[in-house]
């Protein structure tokens, strides 16, 4: 996704986990170790999915679970990690907007009207435009400006010209340890702030 905007490009790959599947996850998702054994290891394809993601901010429900478990497996090839800054969470976003509700991916499906009738297993690529379809929900629906037409390039793929909306580089959000440092030292030299007396009564 650019812009909240589906682009159509998806990444999906099997990947043999190096151990076997336990019974209760394989009645979840419906992989069994005699295809897993088949499947590449995440070494073999691990310069592809990070060509793929580049340095785009990543929607995941539950993120900091997938978050750190990608990066034990990227700390395991010597790669770099992804910053707690660089993920959206949508259970976070969701609990938020619809406090006391239920947050799971079916529950938000179900809230907004996704149709979930192809999803009899949990498979990753499914799961992945179900969520980006309950981000959009969650982040102001399917409305969209005009003015992104502006956004619009065109892409020479060789035999024809494609359409495609302009990638922004990603914004960053976290404060750097200079700034966090200088704000700690504005921080003392105010008198009586006026959060002291609230944490007081």
């Amino acid at each position: 996704m650019v812009g909240r905007i589906e682009t159509g490009r998806s990444f999906h790959r099997y990947i043999n986990p190096g151990r076997p599947m336990p019974a209760e996850a394989e009645a979840v998702h419906g992989l069994g170790d005699a295809f897993l054994a088949e499947q590449p290891m995440f070494s073999a394809i691990v310069g592809e999915l990070m060509d793929f993601i580049g340095d785009a901010q990543l929607v995941a429900h539950n993120a900091e679970f997938d978050r750190r478990f990608l990066n034990w497996e990227l700390r395991n090839v010597g790669r770099d990690q992804i910053p707690q800054e660089r993920v959206i969470d949508t259970l976070v976003i969701s609990r938020k907007t619809f406090p006391g509700a239920k947050h799971t991916l079916d529950a938000l499906c179900n809230r907004f009207g996704i149709d979930l009738s192809g999803r009899d297993k949990h498979g990753a690529l499914l799961d992945a435009q179900l969520l980006a379809n309950v981000y959009i929900e969650l982040t102001g629906g399917r409305q969209i400006g005009l003015e992104l037409a502006s956004d619009l390039v065109e892409i020479d793929t060789g035999t024809h010209i494609e359409q495609d909306r302009k990638i922004w580089p990603a914004r960053p959000h976290a404060a750097s340890a200079e700034e966090m440092a200088r704000h700690a030292m504005f921080l003392e030299k105010l008198k009586n702030p006026i959060w002291s007396a609230l944490m007081r009564g």
